[in-house]
C-alpha cells in the first residue's frame, strides 16, 4: 500500500489542466464555513460575504426542489448528490452549473458537506481539460480529505479509505507523513504548504495500491484547494483525489468531448443537431448510432409528457443515423422515419423514466421489444449489433428523445464508463436542442406578435396605390422589429411609414408595436414629418428610461430608425423626413430610379435632441413610384450597401408590373442565403385628384362671408350630384366659417374635396387650434364645434404655413340610399 520510492512519479499538471471548480464547505445546517478563491472568481462573492451565511444565498433552490431537510436526508442516504443547478452571481445574473455535494466525516461522527460547482457554459464552448474532466468525473468516486493549517487531517470521506486502505478513524488528527511514511508524503505536504501560502489550486499525481486491487499500482491525481474563513484567512487545505489509472482512455474520452463542443449544436436546426450527435459517436464510441426525437420536437414544440408520466405509445422521428458500415444504414431505420416505441421495451422505459439503459450483451430473441416489433428486431440482428446503450435526451424535466448506440464490429461490450461518456455527449446535444426549442418558441411568439401588430391590409385611398412585403430574418438571428404603415390623413392625404427597431425577438416586436401606435397617434395630430419624428424620438427615449428604471430587469437596448412621408394628391407634393433610416427610392413614370439627397437625421432614442430633424418637399408627377424599405433589403454580409441600392433601383425600374408583382420581384432579387435581418418593403404609386374634384373660394373676414360660403358649397355639391349632403354641409360650413371670422383677423379660405369621402376645409390665419367644449344650458355660444362633431364622420385641425386648417368629412351616400 505504500511506495518507498520518493522519486516523483509524474510532472505537475500544467495550469491549463487545473479544474476551475468552485469549492465550498458547509456544516450540517447548510451554512458556509469555508470558501475558495476560485468560488469568488466564479460567483463574485468574497469569503467575507458568504462564510457564516446560508448556502441558499448563492444556490437558490429550484421551484420543484425538495425542502432543505428532505434534500439533506437524500444526500445522506446517497452519500452525496450531483446534478445541474442555477447559481446566482453577485451581480444578480444566474449561471447554469454542474454541482456535486460530497459527505465528509469528522471525529466523533460529525459531518460536513463539500460542494463543488463548475460553470456549464465553459463546457459547451471548448473548456480547458480540467473543467471537462471535472464534468466527466461527476459520477466518478473522488477521495476527499481536509487538513488544518498544521496539515492534520480533520475531515475525510469514505472514498479516501478505499483509495489507500486506511480506515477513516485513523486519519483524524494525523499528518500524511504519520500515516504513510513512504507514501510520497513529503511531496504532497510540500504542495499543501504552497497552497496555504499562495492560495492558487495545485495538482499533483501520486501512486498507491488500493486494497481492492493489491497486485496493481494505481495512479491518482490530487487537486489541492485553500479554504478561507470569513476574514479571508486560510482554514486549511482540501484535497480531492481521483483514480486516473486509465488516464490514456480518459484522455481519449476528453478528446471526444472537446470535439463535441465544436461539432454538436452548430446550428439551431433539430435534424442537423441529431445527425451531428450520431456522426460524432461513430466510430469514436460506437459502430452504429441513431438519434430519435419526439415527433413534436423537429417542429419546434416541446413534448407534452414530463419525466415520470406515461404515454400510450410514444412516437419519435429519426433525426440522425451513422454507421461504420454504410449498408447497415438501410437496416434499422432511415432519417425522418417515424418510430413507434413499445411502452414496455427498454426504449419506452428510458422515455418514461429519463434514465439510461445499458445492455452489454444484447438479446434480440426474447423480451417485449422483440414481441412488439419482430421485424425491426430481425433488422437489428442482421446488423450484427451485440451491445447496446439507450440514453434519453433530457432537458428541463422533459425527455426530448433517445440516442441509441450499438457495437457490431468492435467485439468489446459497452461498459459503465462508456455510458458516462455517452450521457455527456447526449447532454451537450440536449442543451443545443433545448436552446433550439426555446428559440423556436420565442420566434413563433415574436412572429405572431409582429404579424398581429402589423397592418393586415394597407390602402392608400384616392392618393396612392400601395403594396407591401415583410420577410422575417433567418433562424440564427431571430425576428426583428421592422414595421410599416399607411395612414389616411385629412384632405385625401396619406402618410407612409417604415421603421426598424434595434434588436431581435419578442422585445423588439413589442417595442415595434408601441412605436407604431405612437406614430398613428402623432399622425392624427397632423404634424409635419420633422415634428412627428421629434415627438417620436422623445417617446423612444422615455421607453428606454422606463426600462432602465425597472427593478430586477436588465435594460434592453431601445432605439429605432424611421422614415415618415406624407403625400397630397391635390398638390402632388410629398413631404418626408427620416431618422437614421435609408432614403426612399423614387422611380419616375419613365422608369428612372433615384435616391433623393435628404438629411439623414439621427436614429431615434440616442439622446441627440440638439440635432433637429428636417423635412424635404418633392413634387411627384402622377404615376411616380415610391419605395420605402428597411436596411435588411439592401444590406448583406458580403456586399456594400451601394450594391444593394443599385440592385433595388434596377428591380424597381422594371415597368408594366402590378405593385404586387413588383414586390415579389424585388424580394426575389435578394441574395440566395436567408436574410440576417428582417426585410420590409412598402411600394406606393402616386395618383392625383382631377381639378374637377376640388373647389375652393377666398372669403373676406366679415359676417357676410358665412352666407357666401353656404351658397358656394350648395352650388358645388349640386354640380357633383351630392344634393343630399347640402343641408348638412351648409351647417358645417356656417359653423367653421363663423369660428374663423370670430377668432382670426386675416383672409379665410373654403375648400371642398370630393374623393372617397367629401372633405370640407376652412383655413384662417390663426395658429390656435379649436377645442370643443360642453356648453351650459344658459350659454349662448360654444355649440358650433359640438354640432360639427355630431354631423361629421370625423373632424379635426392641422397646422398650415400661414395659420391652420379645420376640416370635417362626410360619407358619400348615393342618392338612392339617401332617399
Amino acid at each position: 500500500m505504500t511506495n518507498t520510492d520518493h522519486t516523483p512519479l509524474a510532472e505537475p499538471v500544467s495550469p491549463r489542466e487545473i479544474p476551475d471548480a468552485a469549492i465550498a464547505m458547509l456544516d450540517t445546517e447548510g451554512t458556509v464555513v469555508g470558501w475558495t478563491h476560485a468560488a469568488e472568481q466564479l460567483v463574485g462573492y468574497s469569503a467575507g460575504e458568504v462564510v457564516g451565511r446560508s448556502a441558499a444565498h448563492v444556490l437558490p433552490p429550484a421551484e420543484d426542489a425538495p425542502s432543505a431537510s428532505a434534500f439533506a436526508e437524500q444526500c445522506r442516504a446517497q452519500d452525496g448528490w450531483s446534478g445541474t443547478v442555477m447559481v446566482r452571481h453577485r451581480d444578480g445574473h444566474a449561471i447554469k452549473m454542474t454541482l456535486r455535494i460530497s459527505l465528509l466525516w469528522g471525529q466523533g461522527a460529525d459531518t460536513r458537506w463539500l460542494v463543488s460547482v463548475t460553470d456549464i457554459g465553459t463546457l459547451s464552448s471548448g473548456a480547458p481539460n480540467g473543467a471537462v474532466r471535472d464534468s466527466l468525473l461527476a459520477h466518478t468516486p473522488i477521495g476527499i480529505a481536509f487538513y488544518d493549517p498544521q496539515l492534520r487531517c480533520t475531515w475525510v470521506n469514505d472514498v479516501m479509505e478505499g483509495h489507500v486502505g486506511v480506515p477513516r478513524d485513523r486519519w483524524f488528527g494525523r499528518r500524511l507523513k504519520d500515516l504513510f511514511p513512504g507514501f510520497e508524503a513529503e511531496a504532497l505536504e510540500s504542495v499543501m504548504r504552497q497552497v496555504l501560502e499562495s492560495g492558487p489550486t495545485k495538482v499533483h499525481e501520486y501512486r498507491a495500491w488500493p486494497p481492492a486491487d493489491r497486485g496493481r499500482a494505481h495512479l491518482f491525481s490530487a487537486s489541492f484547494f485553500c479554504l478561507q474563513d470569513a476574514d479571508g484567512k486560510a482554514l486549511g487545505v482540501c484535497s480531492m483525489s481521483v483514480d486516473v489509472t486509465g488516464n490514456r482512455r480518459a484522455r481519449e474520452r476528453l478528446a471526444i468531448l472537446s470535439e463535441a463542443s465544436t461539432r454538436i449544436g452548430s446550428t439551431l436546426d433539430f435534424m442537423q443537431t441529431g445527425q451531428e450527435l450520431a456522426d460524432l459517436a461513430v466510430p469514436l464510441l460506437a459502430d452504429i448510432a441513431v438519434v430519435d426525437l419526439m415527433e413534436s420536437v423537429p417542429f419546434g414544440l416541446e413534448p407534452s409528457a414530463r419525466i415520470g408520466t406515461t404515454s400510450r405509445r410514444p412516437v419519435l422521428r429519426r433525426t440522425g443515423v451513422a454507421s461504420i458500415d454504410l449498408g447497415v444504414l438501410e437496416l434499422p431505420a432511415v432519417r425522418e422515419e417515424v418510430i413507434h416505441v413499445p411502452p414496455t421495451s427498454s426504449f419506452g422505459a428510458a422515455l418514461r423514466t429519463g434514465r439510461s439503459h445499458l445492455e452489454p450483451v444484447l438479446d434480440t430473441y426474447a423480451g417485449p421489444w422483440v414481441d412488439n416489433d419482430p421485424t425491426r428486431a430481425q433488422k437489428v440482428r442482421d446488423s450484427g449489433i451485440h451491445s447496446l446503450m439507450v440514453v434519453p435526451i433530457r432537458a428541463r424535466r422533459c425527455v426530448l428523445g433517445l440516442a441509441v448506440f450499438g457495437r457490431s464490429e468492435e467485439p468489446t461490450p459497452f461498459q459503465e464508463d462508456d455510458l458516462l461518456l455517452a450521457e455527456e455527449l447526449v447532454t451537450r446535444a440536449a442543451l443545443s436542442l433545448d436552446n433550439a426549442l426555446q428559440y423556436a418558441r420565442q420566434r413563433s411568439v415574436a412572429l405572431t406578435l409582429q404579424r398581429d401588430l402589423l397592418p393586415h391590409h394597407v390602402g392608400g385611398g384616392a392618393a396612392l396605390d400601395v403594396a407591401s412585403r415583410y420577410v422575417p430574418a433567418d433562424t440564427d438571428h431571430g425576428v426583428g422589429g421592422d414595421w410599416f404603415d399607411v395612414i389616411k390623413l385629412s384632405g385625401a392625404r396619406v402618410a407612409l411609414v417604415v421603421g426598424d427597431v434595434v434588436g431581435h425577438g419578442i422585445n423588439a416586436a413589442a417595442t415595434m408595436g408601441r412605436l407604431r401606435t405612437a406614430v398613428r397617434t402623432l399622425a392624427d395630430m397632423e404634424l409635419p414629418p420633422h415634428e412627428l419624428l421629434a415627438h417620436l424620438d422623445d417617446t423612444v427615449r422615455r421607453l428606454s428610461e422606463e426600462d432602465a428604471d425597472a427593478p430586477d430587469q436588465t435594460p434592453a437596448a431601445v432605439g429605432a430608425t424611421c422614415l415618415y412621408a406624407t403625400y397630397d394628391p391635390v398638390t402632388r407634393r410629398c413631404t418626408m423626413a427620416r431618422a437614421g433610416h435609408p432614403p426612399p427610392a423614387i422611380i419616375d413614370p419613365q422608369g428612372h430610379a433615384t435616391f433623393p439627397d435628404m438629411p439623414s437625421g439621427a436614429p431615434l432614442g440616442l439622446g441627440l435632441g440638439l440635432v433637429p430633424f428636417e423635412s424635404v418637399d418633392l413634387e411627384l408627377p402622377e404615376g411616380t413610384l415610391l419605395a420605402l424599405y428597411t436596411d435588411g433589403l439592401v444590406e448583406s454580409r458580403d456586399d456594400d450597401i451601394d450594391v444593394g441600392l443599385d440592385r433595388l433601383g434596377a428591380a424597381l425600374a422594371e415597368s408594366g408590373s402590378s405593385l404586387e408583382d413588383l414586390c415579389s420581384h424585388v424580394i426575389e432579387t435578394l441574395p440566395t442565403q436567408a436574410p440576417a435581418d428582417d426585410v420590409t418593403l412598402l411600394l406606393a404609386r402616386t395618383r392625383g385628384l382631377e381639378a374637377a374634384q376640388v373647389a375652393s373660394w377666398e372669403l373676406p373676414n366679415e359676417p357676410a362671408a358665412v352666407r357666401v360660403a353656404r351658397q358656394a358649397a350648395a352650388r358645388q355639391l349640386s354640380q357633383w350630384g351630392l344634393e343630399h349632403l347640402v343641408a348638412t354641409v351648409e351647417l358645417i360650413v356656417s359653423e367653421l366659417v363663423t369660428n374663423a371670422i370670430r377668432y382670426s383677423g386675416g383672409p379665410i379660405r373654403l375648400r371642398l374635396i370630393q374623393h372617397q369621402v367629401l372633405t370640407c376645409e376652412v383655413s384662417d390665419s390663426n395658429t390656435s387650434h379649436p377645442r370643443p367644449r360642453q356648453p351650459h344650458i344658459i350659454d349662448e355660444q360654444g355649440r358650433g364645434l359640438f354640432l360639427v362633431a355630431q354631423l361629421s364622420r370625423r373632424w379635426g385641425s392641422r397646422s398650415a404655413t400661414d395659420g391652420k386648417v379645420v376640416w370635417a368629412e362626410q360619407d358619400l351616400l348615393s342618392k338612392a340610399l339617401a332617399a
